[in-house]
């Protein structure tokens, strides 16, 4: 895993040290190296976290046979070496699976990225076609910025503190951007904070050449819903989820694995030790009584792993967030970022890789919402006019059940998913913050406003991207720890997809093709368990009072500079210790944290 930079301009050689400002300040992406290769109009800079050949021959940026093409890369590719094999004219020099992207392109140029499996964002220059290619995975796990300098540089990076730091660009807020924050606690996977500092989206390409660049999507999620029996989709299932956990041990390093005693990190753990001997494992909790490292043990003991358990116990949050909100660039809300960056920097200590149980979810239909979401439309209220109208009557007399209210208040359960669920701040309340900018994202399919299988689409799309990847790269990379989400192999992640959804999730039971598939590798507790988190609440969390004086110290002073942004007014009566005021406290505390550029 590496923190990757460039500059495209004419005299590009001139831009050494804003090259080497951009590879500084995300050193904490790559600590073992840092190299520059120069052109006449391309400047590229990388930072190695040393993971695959760990020789010379594996350094960035990779020059290839001919030195016509370098690149850059941040990410993995599985199964390289299979792929590598089907490019033998390719005069190899290393073993990395950098240089089979290089091979890729002499023969196929940009069409190489339909091919191309893993986590990844690069960019190569040919400098014989004065071009530079670029691309980001499927699902977002990699991130990638690009911005225009004043001086019409093309300039990209990792993360948006490059760019920054390039000094080429003087950043302007985007209220788009603001107002999604607010309703959803995390930035648009299409937007970055900044109108004119971008975010290359999940699964699509940019072509830069002279002075202009064009964006292409180049991959879309499988639209339509396979049928096979259960005892079918047991076996196809099985079989492929070993394939994806066998191509992602692969490593010059050890491998080890995120275990918190959930149904999805439960079957990573499992299928690892078919493949390994010896497996770490690595589970944190806080110490309350809710924890979750009892049921991560029970997986540890089965398995026989080397199991590090980290104790967290609640406290001086405030000093915990001027640390680690900073390596996000932007707002962020998530509230599990905070134990995720601990568990995080305890697996450095031992481990440079890590499996995660990521996006289970998303893919078996594992959140409480959705099962509420199969009951809304099951319920014969459900766009029923006239049922609805009659509810509406009897609720002035007695009191309604939740569904009812809900089918009420959303045209379907498309609505109620993307106007309810996880959902902050509504319009009302955006705009007497003084923040009236709506956006909504685009999908690559047309979802159906009555499939729950569409909802988890959209979430893979959204959500995924938007929040769950941003939280594990940037909590990772600033541990300069590499994280790889098995769920997310393609192949598998297809499979999934198309699952029906009576595979996944009905009235009473959860994630039913993982827990068919799975359920002889857990244990008897493991397999009776249902979602859960890290046990700890905003509420919880506002009753320390270093949390409760920065708050005030941010959000009760009307020159902070998150108030050339939001009314302070009207902030003043969201203060309610909630989600709503986390909300808020995380945006003020973006807008402190980089002040000196604002």
């Amino acid at each position: 895993m590496c923190g990757i930079a460039g500059i495209i301009a004419n005299n590009a050689r001139n831009y050494h040290e804003e090259l080497k400002k951009m590879t500084d300040a995300i050193a904490h992406r790559g600590p073992d190296s840092s190299d520059f290769e120069f052109y006449e109009n391309a400047a590229l800079g990388h930072r190695r976290l040393s993971i695959i050949d760990l020789s010379e021959n594996g350094k960035q940026p990779m020059l290839s046979s001919t030195k016509n093409e370098c690149i850059v890369l941040n990410g993995e590719i599985y199964g390289y070496q299979a792929i590598k094999a089907q490019y033998p004219e390719y005069p190899y020099r290393g073993s990395s699976d950098t240089e089979v992207i290089l091979a890729m392109y002499q023969r196929k140029q940009e069409n190489l990225i339909h091919d191309l499996p893993g986590m990844f964002a690069f960019a190569v220059w040919d400098n014989g076609k004065q071009e530079l290619f670029c691309a980001r995975d499927r699902f977002g796990e990699k991130p990638f910025f690009y911005a225009i300098g004043k001086n019409n540089e093309f300039i990209f990076a990792s993360e948006i503190k490059a760019i920054l730091a390039s000094g080429l660009i003087q950043p302007k807020v985007n209220q788009e951007a603001i107002s999604y924050y607010l309703q959803y606690g995390y930035v648009s996977t299409y937007h970055s904070i900044y109108e004119n500092i971008y975010t290359l989206p999940p699964a699509h390409q940019l072509i830069w050449k002279d002075g202009k660049f064009t964006i292409s999507r180049y991959y879309s999620l499988p639209a339509k819903d396979s049928v096979l029996s259960l005892s079918d989709a047991k076996e196809e299932f099985t079989y492929l989820l070993k394939n994806a956990v066998k191509k992602q041990l692969v490593a010059d390093v050890e491998v080890g694995s995120f275990l918190s005693g959930g149904l999805d990190s439960s079957s990573i753990v499992a299928l690892v030790a078919e493949f390994l001997p010896k497996q770490t494992t690595i589970s944190f909790g806080y110490d309350h009584e809710g924890s979750e490292l009892k049921y991560a043990k029970e997986i540890a003991d089965k398995y026989k792993t080397n199991h590090i358990e980290v104790h967290e116990k609640k406290e001086d949050l405030a000093t915990s967030l001027l640390k680690i909100s900073p390596f996000f660039d932007e707002p962020f809300a998530d509230i599990s970022f905070i134990p995720h960056f601990e568990i995080c920097k305890n697996a450095r200590k031992n481990l440079t890789v890590v499996l995660s149980g990521d996006v289970g979810d998303e893919l078996f239909g594992g959140y409480n919402f959705y099962r509420v979401e199969n009951q809304l439309r099951k319920h014969f209220s459900y766009k029923n006019i006239i049922a609805k109208f009659g509810l509406n009557l009897y609720q002035k007399v007695r009191p309604i059940s939740f569904v009812s209210q809900k089918n009420m208040a959303h045209e379907n359960i498309l609505d109620f998913h993307q106007n309810f669920v996880r959902n902050s701040f509504n319009q009302e309340e955006k705009n007497a913050l003084g923040i009236a900018s709506t956006y909504s994202q685009p999908y690559s399919f047309n979802p159906n406003p009555d499939s729950l299988n569409d909802i988890m689409r959209v979430d893979l799309e959204g959500y995924v991207p938007g929040n769950m990847m941003v939280k594990s790269d940037r909590m990772a990379m600033a541990n300069s720890l590499e994280v790889r989400t098995p769920f997310l192999d393609l192949d598998f992640a297809e499979f999934c997809i198309q699952l029906s959804e009576q595979l996944k999730i009905d009235n009473e039971n959860d994630k039913i093709i993982l827990r068919e598939a799975m359920g002889s590798y857990w244990t008897e507790t493991i397999r009776a368990r249902h979602k859960q988190g890290f046990g700890m609440s905003v509420k919880s969390w506002f009753e320390e009072e270093n949390l409760v004086n920065l708050s005030n110290d941010l959000l009760k002073n009307p020159d902070q500079k998150i108030f050339n942004y939001i009314d302070f007014k009207a902030t003043q009566k969201f203060l309610n210790k909630d989600h709503k005021h986390w909300n808020l406290l995380q945006l003020a505390l973006w807008a402190h944290n980089n002040q000196n550029v604002l």
